[in-house]
């Protein structure tokens, strides 16, 4: 199973391209999108963030190409605020609800939808990388934020976790594309709803404190 989340996280963004292209030449293809904005929100319900840092073909293009040109520079916090994320969530999802019923019945209306906001996130976000870091969207994501909600809700255990082992290094927190502190989590679970559980802490850890089951 590890070994298949490994390929998927390497090669899954194959398949955002597949969508941009394909779409090109029909739209009703641009219709898959639907996964990508149902998925992030089901899974957060057991397993936190843990599609946005895994599974997601975009977040896993940003961390496997955009990732090379990125600044790496830290996100400002404004785009990681309350204020933001909420005023971007209202607008994105206002905008497909009204792009939405003005195409109802038309497929391939619908198809332009989906795959003109996928389109312009993904050029966004791919901006965003080249002056910040290459998850910057990832903190603002409309349906990130609806995950991150549900994830402080639930509470789930399912989580990372970091063991009392952890010495304090503070290399997680460099590592941390969503700008979290793991370290501040020592002996206890990784609950921070917007942790998408991407694995960058648990590579970096020299003491291997970071990680599933380890208590």
């Amino acid at each position: 199973m590890k070994k298949l989340l490994l390929f998927w996280k390497k090669y899954s963004f194959l398949l955002l391209i597949a969508f941009l292209f394909l779409s090109l030449f029909d739209l009703r293809f641009a219709v898959a999108a639907v996964i990508c904005m149902a998925a992030p929100i089901l899974i957060s319900i057991f397993k936190g963030r843990f599609w946005c840092g895994n599974l997601c073909p975009r977040g896993n293009f940003y961390d496997n190409i955009v990732v090379k040109f990125s600044n790496k520079n830290k996100v400002p916090r404004f785009l990681k605020s309350i204020f933001f994320r909420t005023g971007m969530l209202v607008f994105m999802m206002t905008m497909f609800t009204f792009g939405i019923i003005n195409n109802w019945g038309n497929f391939y209306g619908i198809g332009m939808v989906f795959y003109r906001i996928i389109l312009i996130t993904t050029i966004i976000g791919i901006v965003l990388s080249l002056l910040y870091n290459h998850r910057t969207w990832c903190n603002f994501c409309p349906m990130g934020t609806i995950a991150a909600v549900i994830s402080r809700l639930k509470k789930s255990k399912t989580v990372l976790q970091v063991s009392s082992s952890c010495v304090s290094c503070k290399l997680c927190e460099k590592k941390c594309p969503i700008g979290i502190v793991p370290h501040e989590y020592k002996g206890n679970l990784l609950s921070h709803p917007d942790c998408i559980q991407c694995g960058k802490c648990i590579s970096v850890c020299p003491k291997d404190a970071i990680g599933y089951n380890i208590f």
